[in-house]
């Protein structure tokens, strides 16, 4: 069956055919209408080459938009700048004209010499350092030209962007040289890499790990380098987005040894203040451009809630049906259509499901249909990420269940409907997720399955909070100690530290050192910090957050790897008797080794899906800022929390009903972090009304809920925080809820929900009141991580609780 765009019929039309169905129509809550938008031009900025401007020409692209032109023109000014615009706007454009036209300066000669200087008339001309063979008189003197740096996220986008490079530098030569080095990157082709390429794509994962603490290797190329991209850096946020802004200010560090101060070049889906969060994650001003004036097509948006379904959850709850389960329904449908469509779920597990849910309803439709829908996320191997991409370029795929991995930025051309499963966290990937489709100024259909789940029920039904609302502000903190402190380890083994490396590294960056040098990780030698262990100074910094070694999921009896679970997220993924799911195959863990960190699996379809129960405990280590509201008091400081994974629940895979419970035997975990919290008294409890046999319950359900808004107001997801509700807390010794970022040392966001405390607080009361169930279910007070099984709870004390802490709210 041929694919056909949503402008054959509309989008418009495209939904009343998926609203036909019996019922269907009442699902949706709100339709928005965006309506198309004329673009403008402007002129080519002036400074760039005239051979970049025929090559972009060559590849279709005749005139630039207005936010093109301003970008480029601040990079060319040799001033850092973010680009914060939306999906398709051309964002990539604007800094490949200048970073195409320094590549090519250097190739006639404008670059820079091995002293640093500017190499004026010298230079050896477009073949010097040209093709794969012998380097040119520029490399043998030490020189190469100009050099770039590309940084993504994820390695499929580096590897998308350098085709999309090749593709509009081809008329230039062999003066532009892009090369991917990554982890997936042969070891045959690095050297070639590293001597010969100037445009490097890479991640930085990688530039933490292989190119910084190797950077006399890549002498060369750090000496020349003139730009720096990031793009899509709105995705550096909380821990790891701390620890990429350690890893700039080390590359800036090292650059610097080498007499080179590259200009930074971001890219964004539209963000608050994206110029601030630019400047936290480089640590250098940088200016913003954020008006997008590319042409858009009718992008029809609409929010969509499963149906209520005969069963009974925890308590008796009542369940809706699974957002997964619907959004495979529709997928199914759009796919009947030949409606080129991605489905966006947030976890891997979600993505598998999705797509085998599908091809099985569409094998009984058309069987030829069933292999064209497949799914995507990070966690498949390099050969299996690669061969779904040149499906989705070739357009063999018509439907696609996808994790953010695909999300960020790759260029998948012709999509023209995008299921958003579950509210991916914050509005910046709403809006970039349903920019995934009509990417080609066509009319686009995007729809929000909302989850059983108090933010999704919110939104769907508060749609102002979602259309109206500015986006979020970037959160990282890269002050954090338990992120900085690795990275000033790796400095130190990259150059020695000296006291002014304090201005690069911040005001914690004597305590830190001194902290470092007595537990004889730094050793000081006159005016400087060496690093003197043999281990490798880098692998103290778990960039990713991930806190330890990937788990290994390994089939049993074969020995074959079928990919890697993050450590931190091991317990609660491939315990004993976890259902896995990979490539559209389930299997169960048949035994979860702790030691070796390897979960070994077996091929299995058990009519089930596992979730992990587990247990927490918080003590107060330091009070750093206290509030009071009235009698209340809301507070942010250190904590320390205890938490251990005791048990997990076995759910049918359609409907989520609850099957039975199993024991677990796993070590408790320990972490500290940081915690906002806040207290009641006695007297504000009984002028409240809520009672004493109350109290646990409705503390209790204001914590579930006070989790699942969050992401509003925070950058985050509720998987990034926890809580725990106590009704007298043996520090604080009166009724207290906390929410804790889940990072070691912190990530920002629960100082950014103290920040915003009366606003998120007020969200909460007014989401749980708003709800029409009678004791409390998933869309307002359960909790689908909660390690007591949702019990107690009570949502009339919740909201009571909550009105009266407000009462007095600053």
């Amino acid at each position: 069956m041929p694919s056909r765009k949503v402008s054959d019929s509309g989008p418009r039309t495209v939904l009343a055919q998926l609203t036909a169905g019996e019922g269907r129509a009442a699902r949706i809550t709100h339709t928005e209408h965006l309506p198309p938008r004329i673009g403008r031009h402007a002129a080519w900025p002036e400074q760039i080459r005239p051979e970049v401007v025929d090559a972009v020409r060559e590849s279709g692209i005749e005139r630039l938009w207005e936010h093109q032109a301003r970008a480029a023109g601040h990079a060319l000014r040799g001033e850092s700048v973010i680009i914060a615009t939306g999906t398709a706007s051309g964002k990539s454009l604007s800094y490949l004209m200048p970073v195409l036209s320094a590549l090519l300066d250097g190739a006639d000669g404008v670059g820079t010499d091995a002293d640093g200087t500017s190499s004026g008339s010298t230079g050896s001309g477009s073949a010097g350092a040209g093709s794969t063979g012998a380097a040119g008189p520029e490399l043998r003197r030490g020189g190469r030209g100009s050099t770039a740096l590309y940084l993504a996220p994820t390695k499929a986008l580096a590897a998308d962007q350098r085709r999309a490079v090749a593709e509009i530098a081809a008329p230039l030569g062999t003066s532009v040289r892009p090369a991917v080095f990554d982890g997936d990157t042969p070891v045959e082709e690095r050297e070639w890499v590293r001597v010969f390429a100037n445009y490097v794509l890479t991640n930085p994962d990688m530039l933490h790990r292989g190119i910084l603490p190797a950077h006399a290797r890549w002498a060369s190329f750090l000496r020349s380098l003139r730009y720096v991209v990031i793009d899509e850096c709105h995705t550096y946020r909380g821990v790891f987005g701390s620890h990429v802004a350690q890893v700039i200010r080390r590359l800036r560090r090292v650059c610097a040894r080498y007499g080179s101060d590259p200009v930074f070049l971001l890219a964004s889906a539209t963000a608050a203040e994206p110029g601030e969060a630019a400047t936290r994650l480089t640590g250098v001003p940088v200016a913003e451009v954020t008006e997008d004036t590319s042409p858009r097509g009718e992008l029809v948006f609409a929010l969509w809630e499963p149906p209520l379904t005969e069963l009974e959850g925890e308590r008796g709850a009542p369940v809706r049906r699974t957002a997964t389960a619907e959004s495979a329904e529709l997928l199914t449908d759009l796919a009947v259509q030949g409606v080129r469509t991605v489905a966006f779920v947030r976890s891997r597990r979600g993505a598998e499901l999705i797509s085998l849910i599908a091809q099985d309803r569409l094998a009984a439709v058309d069987r030829s249909l069933s292999d064209r829908v497949a799914a995507y996320r990070g966690g498949y191997l390099p050969e299996e990420r690669r061969a779904l991409e040149r499906s989705l370029h070739t357009g063999e795929l018509l439907g696609l269940a996808a994790t953010n991995a695909l999300e960020l930025g790759v260029d998948v051309s012709g999509l023209d409907a995008v299921l958003i499963t579950g509210y991916p966290g914050t509005r910046a990937s709403v809006w970039q997720q349903a920019g995934r489709a009509g990417r080609t100024g066509e009319g686009a259909l995007a729809v929000l399955v909302a989850r059983d789940d108090p933010l999704d029920t919110y939104l769907v039904h508060h749609p102002d909070s979602l259309f109206r609302a500015p986006v979020e502000s970037t959160v990282l903190d890269p002050d954090n100690p338990y992120v900085l402190a690795p990275h000033l380890c790796a400095a130190a083994s990259e150059i020695p530290l000296n006291d002014g490396d304090a201005e690069l590294f911040g005001t914690g960056f004597a305590d830190l050192v001194r902290q470092l040098e007595e537990r004889k990780l730094l050793r000081r030698r006159g005016a400087s910090w060496y690093w003197t262990l043999k281990e490798r100074a880098c692998d103290l910094a778990d960039i990713r957050g991930s806190g330890g070694t990937p788990v290994q999921v390994v089939e049993d009896g074969t020995g074959r790897l079928l990919g890697t679970v993050d450590a931190g997220a091991a317990h609660t993924t491939v315990h004993d008797g976890a259902v896995h799911l990979h490539q559209g195959r389930t299997y169960v863990v048949r035994h979860f080794d702790l030691d070796n960190s390897v979960a070994l699996v077996e091929e299995a379809a058990p009519p089930w899906t596992t979730m992990a129960r587990d247990t927490t405990s918080v003590s107060v280590l330091e009070t750093d800022q206290e509030v009071p509201w009235g009698e209340a008091h809301l507070c942010y400081g250190t904590v320390e929390v205890t938490n251990q994974v005791v048990s997990y629940l076995r759910r049918r895979i359609i409907t989520g009903e609850v099957m039975g419970e199993t024991k677990l035997d796993l070590p408790p975990r320990t972490l500290r972090t940081r915690a906002v919290w806040w207290t009641l008294t006695e007297d504000q409890l009984d002028a409240a009304g809520v009672e004493h046999s109350v109290l646990p319950g409705a503390l209790h359900a204001a914590e579930h809920a006070a989790i699942g808004l969050l992401p509003l107001f925070a950058t985050c997801d509720r998987w990034d925080i926890g809580g725990v509700s106590i009704a007298l807390h043996p520090d604080t010794l009166l009724p207290t809820v906390f929410v804790y970022d889940g990072q070691p040392g912190g990530a920002g966001f629960a100082e950014r929900a103290f920040r915003t405390a009366r606003e998120w607080l007020t969200a909460t009361r007014d989401a749980i009141a708003a709800c029409e169930c009678e004791t409390g279910c998933p869309s307002c007070i359960q909790s689908p991580k909660c390690g007591n099984g949702n019990d107690p709870l009570h949502k009339r004390g919740a909201v009571r609780v909550l009105t009266e802490l407000l009462a007095s709210a600053a």
